[in-house]
């Protein structure tokens, strides 16, 4: 998963108008790209032990917080703010008096360096950071920060002077295509935000942005607020399943994986059950996003979000999942009549399958079918096996090797944090990895990537190296051994890394389409790839070995648990086509012909088959609608192009150095400076089709044990 910041209403990219790092030094400064450093050690060896203390300083140094002087301490982000904020002023004076030429994109990339270069690195602090007082401090940085983004999206004169080189066609022909393309970005970005409309206009999209951006807040919060109801209207047996506060029982999710029939049956109706405030947020949410698009001149918020991206209109992403849909169907109608089967098995008097049945049915399955019960993989998937996995495949496909290097005192956040240096076997040092791996207290539940600081081709002929943190929730090591990780955890840490090594390559001259700084449904491609040769045999071979005993993971263990994957595939497969398809809807034409919740159940009917429940409104609970509106179909668009890319270029060789250094070359390097789907014909020497993407996805069900991809998402 990515994350990535979105600043007052130029958020419709993956990280707005303003992408970037600011007036911080350090974080890496004086770094040249061929610099080799004695403090490097063995990736694997690194991640099985428990971090030694930090190197011992002398001078009792304290670097802050990836290596930035000020952020030593808490107080240190509103020097760093401030100076961003100056060096902002400063910038935005310059652009607005100069002539329009390539300088003009070269300042609005600094612009949007120096401000992104505290954003991202706070936005990141704010949520991870176990001290409350830099949480906060990191907080009020993205305020800040924030406020001076809203400024710039109407400062009419900044607008201006971009508008001025664009409307020159004598100048816009001189641009090469990356200066270009960034030219017309940053144009986007302005003009989604209304600052080409009259005054009046502009005001109302201002208000609008910020309206959109209040209600996006309250209902994300909403997805994850538990429901309650009161202990005598469920069976007592059930509830021991549930947290029970008084006379109330408190439902957190849907219980997926449980059991008792009942206890799903009961979380999912209370879960779901609608929730007045929330559905009104949600109606607003969508009317007001509706209302931002018409005004700034798009028919649709849909396809306002779907600008620059593969699919390029919701017309198209409808054909998609309209054909996919169709070629699922019969085999999710046999999914579903196998998992009724095993309904029926366990439970005859009660086989009516129901929403909240597949998960746990699917399960059964799978533990029926095929023995993979975790523990007996565990031990083959040691982290730091799992790691020189990784570098095994980069330095064989890419010339990379990552080396683990001693942070400094003051520099990561907690001391189990790991650091990387990428490190290219002849163009030297290409940034930063920091490994934010392990469970703690108050840490975010999610796996993420997150870009501290991206790549860009300074003033001085320097390259300014990507810094980005990886943040996992895997257990910690114990006496006995070291952290062994189930084969979904291994996946996940392929798929993130997949993220980390886009934002590694990506050698772009501006930090605006640095790395991941690209669409959405292309910037899950290198991820998602990365689960293809997770899941190869010639790859997990290089690596899994037994923790204590040495011995290689057999091939029938790889060969069960891939073939388990296919149970179900396309059921699940099909209930994302639904939920793609709702988002589209939700996005699409206003006012909306009838509820949410009628759309919902319609939607439900038409593309996944399963019934309706009544007095449930699932639409309330999918968090995604903030950050992929109009957007989910990504996961599946990304799924296609990967498996495309794979079956082309790596499934007969997956350590094949040609096809990784052409990887690397039509489609990391550019990271958003290139149109995506110039980028997939570059990898693939053809310009697919709807029908192949579709093609694709439907062709992965069929694959052998050794080239099947397994979901991860």
């Amino acid at each position: 998963m990515l994350c990535a910041w979105r600043l007052g209403g130029l958020g419709s990219r993956a990280a707005a108008l303003w992408p970037g790092r600011a007036g911080l030094r350090g974080l890496g400064a004086g770094i040249r790209a061929r610099e080799v450093s004695t403090s490097w050690s063995p990736v694997g060896a690194a991640f099985n032990v428990k971090p030694q203390g930090r190197r011992l300083d002398l001078f009792g140094e304290r670097r802050g917080l990836f290596g930035v002087p000020e952020l030593s301490a808490p107080e240190g982000f509103r020097i760093a703010q401030e100076n961003a904020l100056r060096k902002a002023d400063l910038l935005v004076e310059r652009v607005c008096s100069m002539p329009p030429g390539p300088q003009t994109v070269l300042i609005f990339d600094e612009l949007s360096d120096s401000l992104c270069r505290v954003a991202d690195l706070a936005d990141f602090v704010k949520i991870a950071h176990p001290e409350r007082a830099f949480r906060e401090a990191a907080e009020e940085a993205c305020r800040s920060i924030g406020t001076m983004v809203e400024k710039l999206n109407t400062n009419v004169e900044l607008y201006q002077s971009l508008q001025k080189l664009l409307a020159d066609k004598n100048l816009v022909d001189s641009l090469d295509p990356e200066t270009r393309r960034v030219a017309e970005l940053f144009m986007f970005d302005f003009e989604i935000s209304g600052i080409h409309l009259d005054k009046e206009k502009r005001k109302r999209a201002v208000d609008l942005n910020v309206k959109i951006l209040d209600l996006s807040n309250t209902f994300l919060m909403g997805t994850n607020f538990p429901s309650k109801i009161e202990k005598h209207l469920l069976p007592e047996h059930i509830h021991r399943n549930f947290a029970v506060t008084g006379n109330h029982v408190i439902i957190d999710g849907l219980h997926a994986e449980a059991p008792d029939d009942l206890v799903r049956e009961a979380a999912y109706k209370i879960f779901l059950y609608p929730n007045v405030g929330q559905l009104k947020c949600l109606e607003e949410l969508l009317s007001n996003r509706d209302l931002l698009a018409k005004l700034v001149g798009y028919s649709t918020y849909s396809h306002r979000a779907l600008q620059g991206t593969i699919a390029k209109n919701p017309e198209t992403v409808m054909e998609f999942l309209e054909k996919l849909s169709d070629k699922l169907s019969e085999r999710t109608v046999k999914d579903f009549e196998m998992i009724r089967g095993m309904k029926m098995k366990l439970n005859p008097q009660n086989s009516e399958l129901m929403p909240w049945d597949p998960p746990y049915y699917s399960g059964v399955i799978r533990a029926e079918r095929y023995n993979i019960e975790p523990s007996l993989y565990c031990p083959f998937f040691s982290l730091g096996a799992c790691m020189e996995g990784l570098n095994i495949l980069f330095t064989k496909l890419l010339g990379i090797t990552l080396y683990a290097e001693q942070p400094v005192k003051g520099e990561v956040w907690c001391e189990d944090v790991r650091k990387l240096a990428v490190v290219h076997e002849s163009e030297g040092l290409l940034g930063y990895i920091y490994c934010d791996f392990f469970q703690r207290a108050d840490k975010p539940h999610q796996d993420c990537h997150f870009t501290i600081r991206g790549g860009r081709l300074k003033e001085d002929g320097d390259y300014q190296l990507p810094v980005v943190v990886l943040m996992l929730n895997l257990p910690h090591s114990s006496r006995n051994s070291p952290t062994l990780l189930t084969p979904g955890m291994m996946e996940n840490l392929f798929h993130e890394m997949g993220h980390a090594m886009h934002s590694m390559l990506g050698r772009t001259r501006y930090q605006h389409v640095t790395g991941t700084r690209c669409p959405t449904d292309f910037a899950e491609v290198p991820s998602i790839l990365m689960e293809y040769f997770a899941n190869d045999y010639r790859v997990v071979t290089q690596f899994a070995r037994h923790y204590q005993t040495g011995q290689s993971l057999p091939k029938n263990m790889v060969s069960r648990l891939c073939e388990s994957k296919k149970v179900c595939a396309a059921s699940d497969m099909q209930l994302q086509v639904f939920y793609a398809t709702l988002d589209q809807i939700y996005h699409g034409k206003h006012p909306l012909r009838t509820s949410t919740t009628d759309i919902l159940r319609e939607t439900q009917e038409k593309f996944y088959g399963l019934p309706y429940v009544p007095n449930t409104a699932w639409q309330l609970r999918f968090s995604h609608l903030v950050g992929y509106g109009a957007k989910y179909y990504s996961y599946l668009m990304s799924r296609a192009v990967a498996s495309m890319v794979w079956k082309e270029c790596f499934q007969q060789d997956p350590f094949n150095r040609a096809a990784g250094e052409r990887y690397r070359r039509e489609m990391l390097a550019h990271g958003g400076g290139k149109e995506p789907m110039l980028m997939v014909q570059g990898m693939l020497q053809k310009c697919p089709s709807i029908d192949d993407f579709v093609s694709a996805l439907v062709s992965d069900l069929d694959l052998d044990f050794e080239t099947f991809l397994m979901d991860s998402e």
